[in-house]
């Protein structure tokens, strides 16, 4: 057991989340703050990271109001790969672009290809260019931009601007920079130099440490601003996903993080380097592990639009309708792609797609088509991991999506794959507390957060999704050309 009480903080897409965390790994205290993202033209989504410091000063003070046990450490993690851009005394001079869920890179994208090819890409930077891609960005600001370009210093994410803004300290995690192809060699573990001087000469990029190395403590000012004990160290932090992994134990070789939420996201630790054209190889977290990742534009993010579109009913009733219109939704079958799709489509022009539709049809079966969709997609991925020589031995769920149960069994029946879901599955905020824990004793995920239920797959309702599956892999390439012609025509 810690000496402490730990705090974690994580900046995600639609809300920042942060928790007060016991010794002993108890959940003390939880808060959110729920905000938008900006979309000022199709395929662009950004935020305003004056957002980021504002959110966690705020649930840090709700978190620590009236007294409450003493807090040793700080742990933070945020969305991304994001490309905040600085000058040289920290004045962000754009709002962040956000990770995948950003389109906007594509003419980058191929000249990049184009000059240091797309294979030489891959096998130094473990994934090929995709919206995913941070430098390719960078690019895009240069060409868009170039008087912001021209000012610009410094590079941040999420994680890495509250380590700045709390302790001075400007440093960013392997795994972060291994998300910023084409800039970080994945073989060497550092900035390459040849493709940084190419894309950003004029950057002062980050030097990298692991997630959960301490970054520096609490300054004064900070103290302050936050009322957080001056002195206390903050971890280095890292993306959300892979805090969300460690903060249920899916670090080994063989484990496979679900993360659910507003998008879906999966991580698979493997032995060795990995990669495939349509995943994303990178390092790990912890030092010497690595991965192989997957990730859907939207997961969450559609039954949220659902919701609201059909007059925002309570979330636990339309669970309950979802549930009432069975495998299968009533002969509903949709493509999730409502802001492109990432892995392993890679495709930033796929929409949205819901087949079947009739006057019948009710909210609860558009729901539980959208959780079939999600599931569809992680099944999708899933074959993708394994036809690259992936190992999946153990599932474990995790995010704001695991509760009521009904979306993380639609996922066991649709990929025939037992999920662990912990005793605290809130995510990354939770996993950037254990990290700050580990500073100051010796604990683990299994210490802190057991196993609480095992989701096993209904084998009645396997053999009937395997069939949709089928027809869910159609339906891609039977709309494709459709949906290609009208998202041009929106983005006009």
């Amino acid at each position: 057991m810690v000496p402490h009480a730990v705090i974690g903080v994580d900046i995600g897409t639609s809300s920042s989340k942060g928790v007060l965390v016991g010794p002993d790994g108890t959940l003390l205290r939880s808060a959110v703050r729920e905000h938008t993202v900006d979309r000022p033209a199709p395929g662009h989504v950004e935020m305003d990271a004056a957002v980021w410091w504002e959110e966690f000063g705020s649930l840090v003070r709700e978190l620590t109001a009236d007294g409450g046990p003493e807090v040793g450490a700080v742990g933070v993690s945020g969305m991304g790969p994001c490309v905040l851009l600085t000058d040289a005394d920290d004045v962000p001079l754009r709002p962040a672009i956000l990770y995948g869920v950003d389109t906007r890179a594509t003419e980058q994208i191929a000249r990049l290809e184009e000059r240091l090819g797309a294979e030489e890409i891959r096998a130094r930077c473990g994934s090929g260019l995709s919206s995913q891609a941070a430098g390719a960005k960078i690019a895009w600001v240069a060409d868009e931009e170039p008087e912001v370009f021209a000012r610009a210093r410094r590079l941040y994410m999420p994680s890495s601007w509250l380590v700045r803004k709390l302790t001075g300290a400007y440093v960013l995690d392997h795994h972060s920079a291994s998300q910023t192809t084409p800039l970080y060699d994945t073989v060497a573990r550092d900035w390459y130099a040849p493709w940084t001087e190419l894309i950003c000469p004029d950057l002062e990029l980050p030097p990298l440490r692991w997630s959960g190395e301490a970054a520096g403590t609490v300054t004064a000012e900070a103290a302050r601003q936050t009322g957080l004990p001056a002195g206390i160290p903050v971890i280095t932090g890292t993306v959300d996903a892979w805090a969300e992994a460690l903060s249920v134990g899916a670090h080994s070789v063989g484990d496979l993080m679900l993360m659910y939420g507003t998008t879906m996201f999966l991580v698979h630790t493997v032995p060795g380097l990995l990669t495939a054209p349509a995943l994303w190889s990178t390092v790990g977290a912890l030092p010497g592990t690595r991965n192989l990742a997957g990730g859907m534009a939207t997961s969450g993010a559609v039954t949220a639009w659902l919701r609201d579109l059909t007059g925002a009913p309570d979330h636990a009733d339309l669970l309950r309708a979802a549930e009432a219109s069975g495998t299968g939704a009533n002969g509903l079958l949709m493509l999730p792609y409502f802001a492109g799709e990432r892995t392993p489509v890679m495709d930033p022009q796929a929409r949205g797609v819901i087949a079947g539709l009739t006057l019948s049809h009710t909210r609860g079966d558009l729901y539980r088509a959208a959780l079939e969709a999600t599931a569809f997609g992680v099944r999708h991925n899933i074959e993708a991991i394994e036809a690259v020589g992936g190992d999946i031995r153990r599932a474990v769920a995790v995010g704001g999506g695991t509760q009521g149960g009904l979306w993380t069994q639609i996922v066991s029946d649709v990929t025939g794959r037992e999920q662990e879901v912990r005793t605290t599955s809130i995510g990354a905020s939770y996993g950037g507390a254990l990290l700050a824990a580990q500073l100051l004793g010796d604990v683990t995920a299994d210490d802190w957060n057991p196993v609480r239920e095992t989701v096993v797959p209904d084998p009645a309702a396997a053999a009937e999704y395997a069939e949709l599956y089928g027809l869910y892999r159609d339906l891609y390439p039977a709309t494709a050309d459709v949906v290609h012609a009208l998202a041009a025509r929106g983005s006009r």
